[in-house]
């Protein structure tokens, strides 16, 4: 690699908006050690107003479970073809495959065989399910990042090298949030009671998640009128399918927004959210939640077989127990999800137990963890210049 930092050339993909979130984190942190340097792969809105060529739009890559892609297989498959010559005929310095890791594994893969150095952010959840994987990881990545702490361990049990970063969300979101000020903003009063709806960002999450989601606001709001909902749509699109799902319950009273995730978190007492990354943000922002999530019978039927863990939120997962409801699958009805949900109201100690195990958990992973990344990227690229 060139010591003119101007000509540094980094590969960098991902498959969604958590992804984004973390790319634009890394690559800021990045900007500032290496003025000029170029980022180019597949980006999304966060990355590309940082300058990053997309070769792709993200949203090719935004799919969920494990038959659902399949219809898909022929495009993935094409656009990591596609990805894999570009970046081979122009190699880059480096190339970092930021979670997605059905697509990225493979793509680093082929890329580490052709010489190029290669760094995976966000570990795939090997450790929960799918074990095998780690003999491709190790083949794969020349260095793993990992966002939580149990996660470095078992790479280095399996002499992988790891570098345990922390979350950024943790560096972002302050430990003290202003909810009155959220809900002042969203209109909401002062002693109103709000539960925030979170039925996840993907196509297929919303298609299952959101009538369950909205049915159990209902199951709620017969119990206690004087509830209100507030429901942050992810995108333009997801925001057209909920306002065409909340046609099935006029009068329910629920406030939809364009994004504004952060902001309907802060406002609300409890919420009703799908499994992901999400849950990590509604635990730092210390707010009670019921898990809920579904997949396609299928995937779902093959995903049970597999794990490995007894748990599947981030909050329970840190705390390794379960701190926090977690419904699934055919367990995930209204009456359950409502039942879940009305319990913080009637045992107030429940949620106050909750935000002090939560500030426990946020303290753990208030890293600095763009800076953290920044700094092992710098140091593979120094690795990787001493080598050539």
């Amino acid at each position: 690699m060139s010591e003119n930092n101007k000509l540094v050339r980094i590969g960098i993909v991902v498959g969604e908006a958590s992804g984004d979130i973390l790319g634009a984190s890394l690559i800021q942190a990045l900007q500032k050690r290496l003025p000029g340097a170029r980022f180019e792969g597949i980006a999304g809105p966060r990355m590309l107003a940082l300058g990053v060529e997309s070769l792709f739009p993200m949203e090719r890559l935004s799919v969920m479970g494990l038959v659902e892609p399949l219809k898909r297989l022929p495009e993935l498959l094409k656009i990591r073809r596609s990805l894999r010559q570009h970046f081979v005929e122009s190699p880059p310095d480096l190339f970092i495959g930021i979670d997605a890791p059905d697509f990225n594994l493979s793509l680093e893969e082929s890329l580490k065989a052709e010489g190029i150095r290669t760094m995976h952010y966000v570990s795939p959840s090997v450790w929960a399910w799918r074990r095998g994987r780690i003999k491709k990881i190790a083949r794969a990545v020349d260095h793993m990042l990992t966002l939580l702490p149990f996660e470095a361990n078992f790479y280095r049990e399996h002499q992988v090298p790891v570098s345990f970063v922390g979350h950024p969300l943790a560096d972002d979101i302050p430990l003290q949030i202003n909810s009155a000020s959220a809900r002042k903003e969203l209109g909401f009063e002062a002693g109103e009671r709000v539960i925030a709806l979170l039925p996840g960002s993907r196509g297929g999450e919303v298609r299952l998640l959101g009538p369950l989601f909205l049915q159990t606001a209902s199951w709620c709001h017969q119990r206690n009128a004087d509830l209100k909902f507030v429901l942050p749509a992810a995108n333009d699109q997801r925001f057209v399918e909920l306002k065409k799902q909340l046609e099935d319950f006029p009068g329910l009273p629920v406030t939809l927004l364009k994004g504004d995730s952060h902001k309907a978190l802060s406002a609300a007492d409890c919420v009703l959210i799908a499994s992901g990354t999400a849950t990590l943000e509604t635990m730092l922002l210390k707010k009670p939640m019921v898990v809920a999530y579904k997949l396609g019978r299928i995937s779902y039927a093959i995903v049970s077989r597999m794990l490995h863990t007894p748990w599947v939120s981030l909050p329970n997962l840190l705390a390794q127990r379960e701190l926090v409801p977690e419904i699934l699958q055919s367990d995930a009805t209204a009456e359950n999800l409502g039942a879940a949900l009305m319990r913080y109201f009637e045992d107030p100690l429940l949620g106050d137990q909750l935000q002090r195990e939560f500030d426990d958990l946020h303290q753990q992973l208030r890293r600095n963890a763009s800076e953290r990344a920044a700094d092992a990227v710098c140091g593979l690229l120094k690795e990787n210049g001493s080598r050539s």
